[in-house]
């Protein structure tokens, strides 16, 4: 079951069982990305950057440091990029201001 708490600051959603994947919204493409398939995450308060065998994610925002906790137990079940580029920080709550997805390619010779 998803958590969608009235107060709950993130902008992520968050599952108290393990999600199967990850689901990012993107304004113009949805992806799905097999947790099977996450290598590993970093960063900082300012951006998380994330490793999946087949691609790659960044994630720019505020506060981020709480999406790294919910990265390192693999409760996240999905991102959402804003619908405007513009967002800024609503208070201390921690927020998500751009997502870029990037294919790895295999081929790199």
């Amino acid at each position: 079951m998803t958590t969608v708490l009235a107060d709950n600051p993130k902008t992520w959603k968050t599952r108290t069982e393990r999600p199967v994947t990850l689901e990012i919204i993107l304004l113009k493409r949805t992806y799905v990305l097999p947790w099977v398939q996450f290598l590993y995450a970093e960063g900082g308060n300012d951006e998380v950057r994330l490793s999946f065998a087949t691609h790659d994610v960044v994630i720019k925002g505020g506060g981020l440091q709480s999406l790294l906790a919910d990265l390192a137990i693999q409760r996240v079940a999905q991102l959402l990029e804003p619908e405007r580029a513009d967002r800024h920080e609503n208070g201390s709550a921690p927020f998500i201001q751009e997502i870029v997805v990037a294919k790895i390619d295999e081929g790199c010779s």
